[in-house]
């Protein structure tokens, strides 16, 4: 019997995006994962300079945290380039005035976090070059980038969000105090945060009004439009993993709670990516059918309003009456083993591997162009 060939898998990881180590973390751990025997991974990794070159699958396998440093794309690699040949797309190495090592490309998976990577923008390469690709699409991608955005097409859909102000680069310059008052009239503490930004990187929580404006000036150091949000005290944080359905409504995770183990704290880059004890992950998390069948349909609610494709994890906060509120959409959640997404999938019985082929069999039968 003939063996079928297997799937060749561009993943693309790294990027310019404050997010570059991140990025490469889950690369490597979906390189690990991902089936051998159905998958031919190709990995072209993104420099923090913006260089694209081609990464061994070999090499993607040692991409993770060790003595508490994470990965970054190295620029030394042979230069790959994207192209779309006579018979679809494909990956080459430029060498010099030539190309060389082409290959053709089933699938992209673009694991790359934040701006000029999950806000649209290689989302719209990959539909020019007619490259299917997992998760979500142009549009939503973009929407679901910008916090802001994001806040009102989910209060538009009629979805709970909660109270937020954003403040624009322009609004800043020509009015800083009237900024700062609308920012100032929500309820603190609130929580000040890059519009565009991810992995809470240059999010502080404000409890004091007269620390609003440095907060506001330390995150527009990573995006020069910012939002500020009405905390949720006391409420639980709960996530939803969500995977496209081609036949039906969406299928959602059951739900994982993040424990922080001190009042003031809060979810940020140190707890996510390099924690040590003040966060707990609890999977499945604690709760009873009624609010558990609430969230589920909140989560998928959120999906289908924002017209998702492949993915998506769904942020919530659970107040003290138990009244669930959107916090955020995220199209490419963190992918590693010990990420939020992965363990909801494996807790709801869709293991990592499993995972990975589900997506990439999405990206496979989804049509390409506009649908």
């Amino acid at each position: 019997m003939t063996r079928q060939a297997r799937v060749r898998v561009a993943l693309l990881f790294g990027g310019v995006s404050t997010e570059h180590e991140i990025s490469c973390l889950t690369a490597g751990g979906v390189a690990r994962a991902i089936d051998p025997e159905r998958f031919e991974v190709v990995g072209i990794g993104i420099t923090a300079d913006g260089a694209w070159v081609r990464i061994p699958h070999a090499e993607l396998l040692s991409y993770e945290v060790v003595d508490g440093r994470l990965p970054r794309v190295p620029a030394d690699r042979p230069e790959a380039v994207l192209l779309r040949g006579e018979d679809g797309p494909e990956v080459a190495t430029r060498d010099g005035d030539r190309l060389a090592d082409v290959a053709g490309v089933d699938v992209a998976f673009a694991l790359l976090h934040g701006p000029w990577g999950e806000d649209g923008t290689i989302q719209g390469l990959f539909e020019m070059l007619g490259i299917r690709y997992v998760g979500a699409g142009v549009a939503a991608s973009a929407i679901g980038m910008d916090k802001d955005l994001m806040k009102r097409a989910m209060a538009a859909a009629g979805l709970p969000v909660g109270p937020w102000e954003a403040i624009t680069p322009a609004q800043w310059r020509d009015d800083r105090a009237a900024s700062l008052a609308r920012a100032g009239a929500l309820s603190f503490p609130v929580f000040v945060k890059p519009a565009r930004g991810g992995s809470s990187i240059g999010i502080g929580r404000v409890d004091d009004p007269a620390r609003l404006e440095a907060a506001i000036v330390e995150a527009q150091r990573f995006d020069p439009k910012v939002v500020v949000e009405q905390g949720f005290v006391g409420a639980r944080e709960i996530e939803l993993g969500v995977i496209e359905d081609l036949d039906g409504p969406p299928r959602v995770s059951l739900p994982g709670e993040i424990r922080m183990h001190t009042a003031d704290a809060f979810y940020d880059f140190d707890a996510k990516y390099l924690p040590e004890d003040q966060v707990s992950l609890q999977v499945p998390a604690d709760v009873d059918p009624v609010l558990l069948a609430d969230i589920q349909d909140l989560a998928a609610r959120t999906f289908a309003a924002m017209a998702v494709e492949g993915l998506a994890r769904v942020d919530l906060f659970v107040d003290a009456d138990g009244v669930a509120w959107v916090n955020e959409l995220n199209t490419m959640p963190g992918f590693t083993r010990t990420s939020m997404f992965p363990m909801v999938w494996a807790a709801t019985g869709l293991d990592y591997p499993s995972l990975i082929a589900t997506l990439v069999d999405l990206a496979l039968a989804r049509p390409m162009g506009l649908r």
